[in-house]
């Protein structure tokens, strides 16, 4: 297991190279001058000189690139123009916020989409397969914004269940749980749908393998026979799914924490844009493709767990 733990922290490498590459590109493809947009039209040109030097703008592409691998790679992520702070302390004022959510959202759609996953499978073409599909094709078809907006209006503003700000930086563990929950639920139904369809497909596809009939001919109990013969053997994709859309719940939460007024990566990002700080914009890039990195080599770990077979490969 550690040899198979380190061949996949050695190619995680690569990958992260090229995503800060990406990152350093995209920045640099963004029409006009960062200097000229951060200082305004009426800015004088000894400003925008002394504002390009300081962001090394003035240096060959080349020595940019190197200068931007080293800081990155370095920890030093720069200083916000907006707040003065660096963008690694503004960033870690934030996060903790959006992995709340993204954890619980995950946490969610693994309890209730797993369950509801088997019972689809088990019972294919009945009711409760039919429910499923209608479940989370209504998941999967509503754009985080919609359902948070009428989430909002139901539980919070109609019923009076659930605070209308999503959650509070000051207060007791009890309030912040109670603002914690539409949110989470929010983003925890996409999940749920993922979850639930890839579930449903894995199992069907391992309950007509041959050794689950034998298993089943020689009398083992349903339970047994569904959880360790069946979910065991089904669990590579569901990891997968689960891994590969954490990256789509970090992107969700982004308009999720807008929605519900929380502090979070979302809004620190509508705020750089808004501001046009280029600084922090390009470390909340660089540290939103980290997590998914981090994530998806967290999933290859888990895939050696679940499946012995893998650390061989």
């Amino acid at each position: 297991m550690m040899r198979y733990a380190i061949r996949r922290l050695l190619l995680a490498v690569p990958t992260l190279l090229a995503m800060l590459t990406a990152v350093f590109i995209l920045v640099r493809l963004v029409p006009g001058d960062p200097a000229a947009v951060m200082l305004g039209d009426q800015a004088s040109a000894e400003a925008l000189a002394a504002l390009r030097d300081r962001l090394g703008l003035d240096l060959p592409t080349h020595v940019q690139y190197l200068h931007f691998l080293g800081d990155m790679l370095s920890g030093n992520f720069g200083v916000s123009m907006a707040s003065g702070r660096t963008v690694l302390q503004e960033v870690m004022l934030v996060l903790p916020w959006t992995l709340e959510l993204t954890m619980a959202a995950m946490l969610i759609g693994v309890l209730f989409g797993l369950p509801m996953g088997i019972w689809a499978a088990l019972r294919r073409n009945a009711w409760p397969d039919y429910l499923g599909r209608v479940l989370s094709l209504t998941g999967l078809s509503f754009p985080a914004f919609v359902s948070a907006i009428l989430m909002l209006l139901i539980f919070a503003i109609h019923l009076g269940w659930f605070p209308v700000i999503g959650s509070s930086i000051s207060g007791d563990w009890g309030t912040q749980l109670r603002g914690l929950v539409l949110p989470a639920f929010n983003l925890g139904l996409i999940m749920t749908a993922y979850v639930m369809r890839v579930t449903r497909s894995s199992m069907l596809g391992v309950m007509g393998e041959d050794y689950v009939r034998t298993a089943r001919a020689k009398g083992i109990q349903p339970l047994r026979l569904v959880l360790r013969h069946g979910l065991r053997n089904a669990l590579i994709p569901i990891v997968t799914v689960v891994g590969l859309y954490f990256g789509t719940l970090i992107g969700n939460s982004v308009l999720t924490e807008i929605v519900f007024n929380r502090p979070g990566l979302g809004k620190l990002i509508l705020g750089a844009l808004n501001a046009r700080d280029y600084t922090l914009l390009q470390g909340l890039m660089v540290v939103f493709a980290a997590c998914v990195i981090f994530v998806n080599l967290l999933t290859d770990l888990v895939y050696g767990l679940v499946d012995p077979r893998v650390k061989y490969k």
